[in-house]
């Protein structure tokens, strides 16, 4: 059995975010990302091709959009990116890390 929560085998060393898939179809991926202050370069902005879905499963997180919104996130929070919406992460907590949930469809 998984747990979204046992983080005890990721190597934060190299800090850099964690992202594993835990389950992907035709058309959906579901991911837990686990991130320990990582954010996005400042001249970079996510455009994906398709919706996300996100919830903090722990921790807290912000996201900017490119109209200037920026939304804080913290553990039960959650919001739907439509596709092509530009977005940046813009803060993940330390301590705890932040554990996302994101369903890509």
């Amino acid at each position: 059995m998984e747990n979204l929560f046992y983080t005890e085998d990721i190597d934060f060393s190299e800090n850099k975010e964690i992202s594993t898939i835990l389950a992907e179809g035709k058309n959906v991926r579901i991911e837990r990302i686990v991130s320990t202050g990582q954010i996005t370069a400042s001249d970079f902005w996510y455009d994906q091709t398709e919706n996300e879905f996100v919830t903090v499963l722990q921790g807290e997180a912000k996201i900017l959009f490119d109209n200037g919104i920026e939304q804080h996130l913290v553990q039960g929070d959650y919001l739907t990116i439509p596709a092509h919406c530009r977005h940046k992460v813009t803060y993940t907590s330390i301590e705890p890390a932040c554990i996302w949930l994101a369903v890509f469809y």
